[in-house]
């Protein structure tokens, strides 16, 4: 296997999205010229890009800035989910892609982000738990050691690192204690 080959195996979404001063197709392209117009917009729909980039000046066709700076964070994210979507992928990994957004954008990004990993092996690291509530196996590290591994469902249940961080995570945002009821039924 060369270092060239696993590449073009793994797409990433990290928390710093990676634009060009180019336009929106180009971007979500990201140097495969032989995608047509129809495989991007798909795309776009996919990570619930679309409807922000419809409404541009220029739709696809209209320049985002250097790094992207004339588009908001969340449509950042999901132009980068789209180029992900785009490269297809069989394996993913997610870099902390929720965790410099507001909760609206999250909920935009994190529909986007289930669409992408669907049928795809997906590393997530995050701090955000919500963005890993339906992971097939979560692990927990604390100062870089396995501290415990299981479902989310699990993990709560057994009311250790993973719950006091969850716990604590959702008090923080105000709801912690009815989330974490209807979680536990």
């Amino acid at each position: 296997v060369t270092l060239h080959s696993l590449r073009g195996q793994i797409a990433i979404v990290t928390q710093q999205t990676i634009l060009f001063n180019d336009t929106v197709k180009r971007n979500i392209a990201y140097g495969d010229i032989e995608r047509t117009d129809e495989e991007i917009i798909a795309a776009a729909k996919a990570a619930n890009a679309h409807n922000f980039i419809m409404r541009l000046p220029q739709g696809y066709d209209s320049n985002i800035g250097e790094l992207g700076t004339k588009i908001s964070g969340g449509e950042k994210q999901r132009i980068s989910i789209a180029r992900a979507l785009l490269k297809n992928s069989p394996i993913l990994i997610l870099d902390e892609a929720t965790s410099s957004l507001d909760t609206e954008a999250e909920i935009e990004v994190q529909e986007a982000l289930d669409n992408l990993m669907k049928g795809r092996t997906t590393l997530v690291i995050a701090h955000r738990l919500s963005t890993i509530r339906n992971a097939d196996r979560i692990i927990v590290l604390v100062n870089g050691e396995i501290a415990e591994e299981g479902t989310h469902e699990k993990l709560l249940s057994k009311k250790d690192e993973y719950y006091r961080l969850y716990n604590l995570q959702f008090k923080e945002n105000g709801n912690g204690n009815d989330r974490l009821a209807k979680d536990l039924e």
